[in-house]
């Protein structure tokens, strides 16, 4: 499963207890790739300030990853610029 730009929106009560299921659900059972321009300490803001709910999604996404950090420009805005 992927998803993608995890953050740009704010997700309600509903969507985060929702994405929280999914994500437990497939915790140790299949892969799961996020992509992401927020640091870990800014989820909460994602989840609707819910710091229980992100602590516990946290834990079970962060138990078996491997985490990749991108830095630098947007390769966007560089298509973009040079056009």
């Amino acid at each position: 499963m992927i998803l993608d730009e995890l953050g740009y929106l704010p997700i309600d009560k509903t969507g985060a207890d929702l994405l929280f299921q999914i994500i437990s659900h497939r915790y140790e059972q299949g892969s799961l790739i996020i992509t992401t321009n927020r640091v870990f300490k800014d989820w909460p803001e994602i989840f609707n300030n819910d710091s229980t709910l992100t602590s516990a999604l946290l834990d079970r996404l962060l138990h078996h990853t491997e985490t990749v950090v991108i830095e630098g420009k947007s390769y966007r805005m560089k298509e973009t610029i040079e056009s």
